[in-house]
Order: C-alpha cells, then structure tokens, then sequence
C-alpha cells in the first residue's frame, strides 16, 4: 500500500505547501483513496506534485466535520464527479471553536454540499467495500484529549461541548495486513484502539493520524498522558505514523518513548507499507 500526505501542518520541503489540516492518499492494490481534503485547495496543488490524479480517487473518506478536514470538500467534487464521498451523517451539524479571544470562530462545512449526490452518509460501522470500511460510536473508556475544550457543536437549538460522534475512522484490509487511518482522534487514540480490538479482537498492523496532544492554542496535553499513551501504544506491536495535531513537541515525547515503532508524516512524504 502506498500512502502520500498530501497536506499537513508542515512539509518535507518548500515545494510544498503547508497549511493546518490533513490530507492522505492511499493507493492499495484494487482502489484509490483520499482521507480528508484538508482546509482549502492546497490537497490539489500537492498531489499534482507527487503525480496523484484526483479524478482517479474512488472513494473519499471525511474524518470529522472540521474545515481543516474537509475544507477543500467543494474543490474536490469540482475535480472528481465519480467518487463516493463518505462523511458521518453528523459532519454536517455545526460545528464552533473558542478562540483565545473568546470569539466563537464556525470551523464545519458548507452545508449545501450535503446534497451533491456523491455525498453518502454513515454511522457507526459502514462498509465501503471489500477490505474497506469505516467505524465511529466510540466508548470512551479513557478521558478524551485535553485539547478538545473549547470544541463545541450545536445540538436542539443550544451551542454545547462537542461529543465528537461525528469522528468516523477508516480501515484498509489487504493481504492480511490491517491499515487504520484516523484524522484527530478526539476520542482518543486509546479508546479508538480498544473500540477497534474489540471489533476485530486483534490491533491494527499500522495507524497512520494525528492524536490531538496540540490545542489550536498551543497547551500540550500533560506530559503524564502522553507517556501513558506511548506506552499503550508500544504495547500494540503496531507501527505508527502520527503528524497533524499530534503537535511536534508531544511527537518527540512519543518517539524517545517508541523509538522506530512512530514516525511522523509531513506533506510532500511517501512511505509504502
């Protein structure tokens, strides 16, 4: 499988851009997938540097209804006219961040692209395709990252502390290895893994995603939790690839913890796993 970022918080040279938000190609052997589109246009100008055809996606996967995952949703179904898009069936819902300010800043979609007929809502376990699915639902046995406060959604009317069941998690299943891709896990790494272990009753071979150890603000998640995390997540013999709002400074904690079992993914980066 190969995977090409296409848009992250920084970049492995100035011939890329970069911008807060994520963006993953994914070629396994019979499909193309994009997970997320990123906050603008910037998923399409990387891709045609790293010789990606858009229109050749098959299927696009939106983690979360947040504009740095979805933001160039509308320049996609400009490019592409032929792939499903799947997007949790709350994406949609609207979605606010507290700024430092205190300003109320609206971070979801456009809604009028929920009626573009590629668009295809999901909940809970959704299958894609052969090998190819997503899940959401998840139990949060653990505390969710600190950097969710000031997160917020609407929900009858009221603006109140979003409970992220718009967050779905993408699974590749190919050659009996198990690829799962997720965009901030604001439900917590830990708890995505357990959710998904106790789908499948094994973990996954490879997790490539961000952790939300980085608020918007700059507050680290405490340093405690994210040695804890490190050390669940050796516990998994997984091989990881973190980047987004994992934050580069939680990355390091992690890796002095996990050594070559994580790595970080940049835009412009290529592995093949």
């Amino acid at each position: 499988m190969l995977i090409k970022t296409l848009v992250e918080n920084t970049s492995i040279s100035k011939g890329f851009g970069s911008e807060h938000g994520l963006s993953l190609y994914i070629e396994a052997k019979k499909h193309k997938i994009l997970f997320d589109v990123g906050a603008s246009e910037l998923f399409l100008q990387n891709a045609k540097k790293l010789d990606v055809n858009i229109t050749n996606v098959d299927f696009l996967v939106i983690s979360h209804g947040h504009y740095d995952h979805g933001g160039g949703l509308k320049t996609f179904l400009k490019e592409n006219t032929k792939a499903e898009v799947f997007l949790h069936r709350f994406a949609f819902k609207q979605h606010y961040a507290i700024r430092s300010n205190d300003k109320l800043d609206f971070i979801g979609f456009d809604e009028n692209l929920k009626q573009n007929k590629q668009i295809v809502l999901t909940s809970d376990r959704f299958f894609i395709n052969n090998g190819i699915q997503v899940f959401s639902n998840i139990v949060q046995r653990e505390p969710r990252p600190k950097s969710n406060s000031g997160l917020l959604t609407e929900h009858k009317g009221q603006t109140v502390d979003d409970t992220f069941a718009h967050e779905q998690n993408l699974v590749i299943e190919e050659d009996g290895m198990t690829l799962l891709v997720t965009g901030c896990t604001h439900n917590g790494i830990i708890n995505i893994l357990e959710y998904f272990h106790s789908v499948k009753g094994r973990m996954p071979n490879y997790v490539i995603g961000g952790f939300h150890l980085l608020s918007r603000s700059g507050e680290n998640e405490d340093s405690d939790m994210i040695d804890r995390i490190g050390k669940y997540l050796m516990g998994t013999k997984a091989k990881f690839y973190t980047c987004h709002c994992t934050g580069i400074e939680p990355y390091k904690t992690l890796k002095a913890t996990m050594g070559d079992n994580i790595d970080y993914l940049s835009a412009g980066s290529e592995i093949t796993i």
